[in-house]
C-alpha cells in the first residue's frame, strides 16, 4: 500500500482498537480456535447450531426481543441468548452462529461486565460466531444498495464497537437464509467487504431440482461483469430449507413432537439405536448432492433455543452416538461446525466449481405460488423507507461538514438503526402484519424527525455569519407528497434552504402548496420567475390531508454539491385565483424543445411521442391503468394472491377505463396534464421546461374491494406504457438493488427449462430504480420512486404494479390478508411518481445512459427542502445568513459520486466512500476509468487528513484483507496450482491525491482528523508496547 506519508504505516497496524479502527491479523483472517478436525473418506456433517431472528414479522422487533405478546408467537430473543451464552460455556466443543446485530446490541446493553467478557471469550474460542453483521437480515429484491451498504456498514461498526475492534468478532460469511430470492447485487457487495462466501436457503423449486439433480448446489457466483474477480462470491443453497432435519428439532417450545435422544438403556423409551440409524439414513439421502465431502445441517429455526440446553444436550449425543458407528465402518462423522469452518473444509478440496453471473428471481416454491406480489405490497411503507434514505445521507453529509462531532450525535444513531430495520425481509417487502407494519412506520417517523434536528443544528453553524444571530427552525414537510405543508401555507414570509446530497450540481423544481395569494421569490437578492399551478382535485379527497390549500408555488432552483441555497419567499396581499385550465383546442399536447406528448382528443389517453430534439416520433404510445383480480384460489389450485404471493385470477389484466377526463394547465415552467380515470384512479402528466423526460404521478385508492362481493375482488393495479413499433425481441433491463442492470427475457431463465404455470406472475421481477427495453433504434424505460414489481409481457411494453389490495392469506405465514386501511374500513391510498424517458441509439455517443442515471439521482437522492418561517427582510436575512453554500471545494468528475460522507467515532473521524456509477459498456466517455479526489475535497480534507482505505463495510484495512479463491470451470487460470487466498485488490493512494475509479467500482477510506492526534495514540502505544516486552 501506497501512502502520501509513509510514516503512518507503521501507526495503521498499531492503533486499530484504541481508536476504534477496522483490525485484521497479519493475513486478514482471525484466528479465532479452531475447527473441529474433519476426516479423510468420510461424509463430515457439519452441525450448525442456529436461530433466526426476524427484526419483526408477526411481532413488533421490541415485542420478539423481551418476549412479549407471546399469543401471536412464542418468541422472546433475549432469553435465547441468554441461554445460548450460558450452554456453550459449559462445554468447549459446542459452537453457535448469531446473526442479527439490531437484536445482539439490544441484549449487550443490559449486560454487566461479567456476561459481556464470557461472550467475548466465546468468540474468541470461535465458539460463538457472528454471521453477516449487518443490523437485519436484508431483503434483496425491493432494497437499494445504498441501504444495504449503510446497514452493513452500521452493524459491523455496532460489533466493533461492542467487541474493541476483537478480529474474531468481524464476520466474514453472508448468511441471507430467509430472504424470498437472492440479487447478484447483494453477492457482489458481500464479496467487496471481504467476505469469503454466501449462504442461502430459497431459490426456485425448479432450479433447484436442476441443481440437486446436477450437483450444482454450490458454485461461483460471477456477482459483477465490470468489477470481475473481485466480485465472484462463493456460494451454497441449502438443500431444502434452514430448519434441522426432519425428527430432529429439538426445540422445547416450536418442536414438541420430535423426540429427544435418550440414552438410559434402563429407560423403557431408550432411543439411541433408532435416532442413530435415522439420522443416518438423513445423512446417506443427501450425502452426494454437494461436490465435497463435507455436509453441512443447519440445526435451528425461527426463534429457536429459548432454552438452548435442549438443543446442545441432544447433539452432542447424536454426534457421540452416530460417531461410535465409525467403529462398525460407518463412514459418517458429525461435527459442531460453523459456516467459515465448513467453507474452510471446502475451500481445502481444491475443487473446480460452476459458476453463475445472473440472479434468483423471480422465486417460486409452487407451481402457481411466484414470490412477487411483495415487490409492490404495502407501497406506501417502500416510499417513506426510501424517504428515508434520502434523509439519512443528507443527515450525514451535514454532520460532516458542519463538523457537529459529538452534537446531535444520537440523533444520527436513531435513523441508521431506524433505516437498519426497515432492510429487513418482513419489513420493507410489506409481508409483516398490520400492526408491525405500522410500528414500523412509526418508529421511521420518529427517527426522521430526530435525524431533522440534526440536520437543524448542522444548518445554523454552516449558515450563520457570526454566533451572535438567533437560531433558525430548519423545518421539513414531511407530507408535501399530498401537497401540504403548514409552513408555506400559513407564513407571510418564509426561506426554502435546499440541501443538494449529490457529487454534482443539479437542479430541482421545487412545488410548495400555498394560499390563493401571489407569491414571489428571491435568491441572493433577486426575484426568480415563479408559476402557480392547480393542485389536482382527487388529492383534495385524500382523508388524511388538512390542508385548505388549493395550488402550489413552483419554482427552478440549482444548488450546488454538497451544499445548500436558500430562496426568500413573501406573500403579497394580491390575490391568485386558481389556475384555470387552457382551452379544449390547446388541452390534449404537452411539450417543450425537446419532447411533446400527444392525447387522444376521444379518450383523452396518451396517443403518441415525439423526440423534438432528434427529429423522431413513435406515432403510437400508450399508457393506461389496469388491475389483475387478485386469485382466491380455484379448483385445481388453492393458492391465492396475498403479501407474499402475486397469483391473478386469468393473465388479462382489467382495464380501470377506456378513457379519462382531462384538463391542461400550462405556464412558463412546467405543462401538466390532469387525468381521472376513476373515482379511485388519477394522474397528472407533467413535462418541465428543460425536462428531457415525461413525469406521471399517479393516485391510486382506496381501491374497492370486499372478501363478500365476487364481483368485487382483491385488485392488483398496474399502468403499462407501450410503444407497440418496437420490436425488443422478448427482452428488457430492470435494475439490481439500484446499481448493475440486468437483462431479463420474457418466459426464459438462464440455467434451467422453464415450464410457466402463471405466465404473468411467473414474468414478474424486482424493480428497485429502472426497467426498460429497447430495439436497435431506441431505448424507453421508467425511472421509480419507490421499489415495484415489472415486467414486459409484450415487445414495446413496460409493466409497473402500483398498488396491492387483497382478501385472502396466501399462507406465508404471516396469517392475514393484504387489506390495508385508512380508517378500517377505506383502503390505503398511495401516490408516487415515475419518470418515463425516451433516447434513440443511433447518436454517437448516445445519452441514454447518462439520462437514465441522472433521474434516477432525482428519484433517490433529491434535494432535501428545509422550510423556515421568518420575520425578518430578505435584506436581513442575508445580512445574517448564508443562502449559498457549497461544501465541495474541488470538481468531482461527472461519473463520480460521493456515495458516503459519514461522520464515526463520534465525530472525530469520517468515513467516505466514492463510487463510480456508469457500467463499462454504458457511455463511451462517462464509463472510462475516472478519478476521485480526496485532499481538500472539503474543509475537513486538508494535507494534514490521512485516507486510509477499507473494505466497503468500513470494518477492515483494505491491506490486510484476503479472501478465499476458487477454482471456476472454463477460467484459464486454474490448471494448475491450489486453491488460494486472493488479497483484495485496488489498495493505492496517489501522490496526485486522486484515488482511480474503474467502471461500477467503490472504494472505501477512513479520514483521519490530523497527524498530531494520530501520532499520539501511537506514542502511547508503542511506549506500552517497550514497557511490556521490558517486563517480560
Amino acid at each position: 500500500m501506497r501512502w502520501k506519508n509513509t510514516s503512518f504505516v507503521i501507526c495503521v497496524n498499531l492503533i486499530g482498537t484504541l481508536l476504534a479502527f477496522p483490525t485484521n491479523e497479519p493475513d486478514g483472517r482471525a484466528i479465532c480456535g479452531a475447527c473441529h478436525p474433519i476426516k479423510e473418506n468420510f461424509t463430515n456433517v457439519h452441525l450448525i447450531p442456529h436461530t433466526h431472528d426476524d427484526v419483526g414479522w408477526l411481532k413488533t422487533v421490541d415485542q420478539y426481543f423481551y418476549g412479549k405478546d407471546n399469543d401471536i408467537q412464542v418468541a422472546g430473543v433475549q432469553y435465547i441468548i441468554d441461554s445460548v451464552v450460558e450452554e456453550l460455556a459449559k462445554n468447549p466443543d459446542r459452537r453457535f452462529i448469531y446473526v442479527e446485530t439490531a437484536f445482539l446490541k439490544q441484549w449487550w446493553d443490559n449486560q454487566g461486565e461479567a456476561t459481556r467478557a464470557k461472550m467475548r471469550g466465546l468468540i474468541e474460542t470461535g465458539q460463538l460466531e457472528l454471521i453477516s453483521g449487518a443490523w437485519s437480515m436484508h431483503d434483496e429484491a425491493v432494497t437499494h444498495y445504498h441501504s444495504i451498504i449503510d446497514q452493513f456498514t452500521y452493524g459491523l461498526r455496532t460489533i466493533d464497537e461492542m467487541f474493541d475492534g476483537l478480529s474474531c468478532a468481524k464476520p466474514k460469511i453472508g448468511w441471507q437464509i430467509d430472504p424470498f430470492g437472492h440479487a447478484r447485487e447483494t453477492a457482489s457487495i458481500l464479496a467487496q467487504m471481504g467476505f469469503d462466501g454466501l449462504f442461502f436457503a430459497r431459490l426456485d423449486k425448479d432450479d433447484r431440482a436442476r441443481r440437486i439433480k446436477d450437483r450444482e448446489m454450490e458454485f461461483v457466483w460471477k456477482a459483477s461483469p465490470n468489477l470481475g474477480e473481485s466480485s465472484d462470491l462463493f456460494t451454497h443453497a441449502f438443500y431444502k430449507h434452514y430448519s434441522a432435519p426432519d425428527g430432529f428439532c429439538f426445540d422445547l417450545v416450536h418442536c414438541t413432537r420430535d423426540d429427544p435422544i435418550i440414552t438410559d438403556t434402563r429407560s423403557p423409551d431408550y432411543n439411541v439405536p433408532e435416532r442413530v440409524k435415522a439420522f443416518m439414513d438423513f445423512v446417506d439421502s443427501r450425502k452426494d448432492t454437494y461436490q465435497t465431502e463435507n455436509m453441512l445441517v443447519t440445526m435451528g429455526d425461527d426463534f429457536t433455543y429459548q432454552q438452548a440446553a435442549s438443543w446442545f444436550d441432544n447433539i452432542d449425543r447424536l454426534i457421540k452416538h452416530v460417531n461410535a458407528e465409525q467403529e462398525n465402518g460407518s463412514k459418517i462423522n458429525l461435527i459442531y461446525s460453523t459456516p467459515s469452518c465448513y467453507l474452510q473444509a471446502v475451500h481445502a478440496a481444491d475443487k473446480v466449481w460452476k459458476s453463475k453471473s445472473d440472479d434468483f428471481f423471480p422465486y417460486a416454491d409452487g407451481d402457481h405460488s411466484y414470490w412477487t406480489g411483495y415487490y409492490t405490497s404495502r407501497p406506501t411503507l417502500k416510499f417513506m423507507e426510501r424517504k428515508g434514505n434520502n434523509l439519512l445521507q443528507v443527515c450525514k453529509q451535514l454532520s460532516v461538514l458542519a463538523d457537529l462531532r459529538q452534537e446531535k450525535w444520537q440523533d444520527l444513531d436513531s435513523l441508521q438503526e431506524a433505516m437498519g430495520v426497515m432492510q429487513h425481509h418482513d419489513a420493507i417487502t410489506g409481508t409483516e402484519k398490520q400492526h408491525v407494519a405500522e410500528d414500523y412506520a412509526l418508529m421511521l417517523h420518529k427517527a426522521m424527525l430526530d435525524c431533522l434536528e440534526t440536520s437543524n443544528t448542522a444548518l445554523n453553524k454552516l449558515s450563520a455569519k457570526s454566533v451572535e444571530v438567533p437560531k433558525v427552525e430548519y423545518k421539513s414537510c414531511l407530507l408535501s407528497n399530498v401537497s401540504q405543508c403548514e409552513l408555506s401555507e400559513n407564513n407571510v414570509n418564509f426561506v426554502v434552504t435546499l440541501y443538494n446530497p449529490l457529487a454534482q450540481e443539479t437542479s430541482s423544481y421545487v412545488r410548495l402548496p400555498v394560499q390563493n395569494f401571489k407569491h414571489k421569490v428571491y435568491f441572493n437578492g433577486s426575484e426568480i420567475p415563479t408559476q402557480m399551478i392547480k393542485i389536482p382535485t382527487p388529492v383534495f379527497s385524500i382523508p388524511y390531508r388538512t390542508s385548505t390549500a388549493e395550488q402550489e408555488l413552483l419554482f427552478v432552483a440549482t444548488i450546488p454539491p454538497l451544499g445548500f441555497r436558500s430562496f426568500y419567499i413573501t406573500k403579497t396581499t394580491e390575490e391568485s385565483p386558481v389556475p384555470e385550465p387552457v382551452a379544449d383546442d390547446q388541452k390534449f399536447t404537452l411539450s417543450n424543445n425537446k419532447l411533446e406528448l400527444n392525447f387522444d382528443p376521444l379518450t383523452g389517453l396518451a396517443a403518441s411521442l415525439n423526440l423534438k430534439s432528434e427529429n423522431f416520433n413513435y406515432p403510437e404510445f400508450n399508457q393506461n391503468f389496469f388491475y389483475y383480480k387478485g386469485s382466491g384460489g380455484n379448483i385445481l389450485n388453492g393458492q391465492t394472491s396475498g403479501a407474499y404471493i402475486f397469483r391473478p385470477d386469468g393473465d388479462d389484466p382489467t382495464p380501470i377505463s377506456s378513457q379519462a377526463e382531462i384538463e391542461t394547465f400550462k405556464g412558463e415552467i412546467v405543462q401538466e396534464t390532469h387525468q381521472k380515470f376513476s373515482d379511485w384512479v388519477s394522474q397528472v402528466v407533467r413535462v418541465y421546461t428543460d425536462a428531457e423526460y415525461v413525469e406521471f404521478e399517479w393516485q391510486i385508492g382506496p381501491i374497492p374491494a370486499d372478501r363478500n362481493d365476487p364481483e368485487n375482488p382483491g385488485k392488483e393495479v398496474i399502468t403499462k406504457y407501450s410503444i407497440p413499433a418496437m420490436q425488443t425481441q422478448e427482452l428488457f433491463h430492470t435494475d439490481s438493488n439500484g446499481r448493475e442492470s440486468i437483462e431479463r427475457k420474457r418466459n426464459f431463465r438462464p440455467t434451467w427449462e422453464l415450464d410457466l404455470k402463471e405466465p404473468v406472475a411467473g414474468n414478474y421481477h424486482p424493480v428497485t430504480t429502472f426497467i426498460s427495453t429497447r430495439d436497435g433504434r431506441s431505448e424507453f424505460g421508467i425511472v421509480t420512486d419507490r421499489a415495484q414489481g415489472g415486467t414486459s409481457m409484450q415487445d414495446g411494453t413496460l409493466e409497473l404494479m402500483l398498488h396491492r389490495r387483497l382478501m385472502y392469506d396466501d399462507a406465508r405465514g404471516v396469517g392475514e390478508s393484504l387489506n390495508e386501511t385508512f380508517d378500517g374500513n377505506e383502503g390505503m391510498i398511495a401516490r408516487g411518481r415515475h419518470l418515463m424517458y425516451l433516447e434513440l441509439l443511433t447518436s454517437s455517443p448516445t445519452p441514454v445512459a447518462k439520462k437514465r442515471r441522472w433521474s434516477r439521482d432525482q428519484m433517490n437522492l433529491a434535494p432535501w427542502t428545509f422550510v423556515s418561517g421568518t420575520e425578518l427582510t430578505e435584506e436581513e436575512w442575508m445580512q445574517n445568513y448564508a443562502v449559498n453554500y457549497k461544501g465541495i471545494d474541488l470538481e468531482v468528475p461527472e461519473n463520480i459520486n460521493i456515495l458516503t460522507l459519514e461522520p464515526i467515532n463520534k465525530g472525530e473521524d469520517i468515513l467516505v466512500r466514492f463510487e463510480h456509477f456508469y457500467e463499462a459498456n454504458d457511455d463511451p466517455v462517462l464509463s472510462l476509468e475516472s478519478f476521485a479526489p480526496t485532499q481538500h475535497l472539503t474543509e475537513r480534507f486538508g494535507h494534514e487528513k490521512v485516507f486510509m482505505e477499507t473494505t466497503l463495510g468500513g470494518n477492515k484495512w483494505k491491506s490486510d484483507t484476503s479472501r478465499m479463491k476458487f477454482k471456476i470451470e472454463g477460467d484459464q487460470e486454474i490448471a494448475t496450482g491450489d486453491a488460494e487466498f486472493n488479497p483484495v485488490d485496488n489498495v493505492e493512494m496517489y501522490e496526485t491525491n486522486n484515488v482511480v475509479m474503474k467502471p461500477m467500482q467503490m472504494r472505501t477510506f477512513i479520514v483521519r482528523n490530523d497527524s498530531g492526534s494520530l501520532a499520539a495514540s501511537v506514542l502511547v502505544l508503542l511506549f506500552s508496547t517497550f514497557i511490556a516486552n521490558f517486563i517480560a
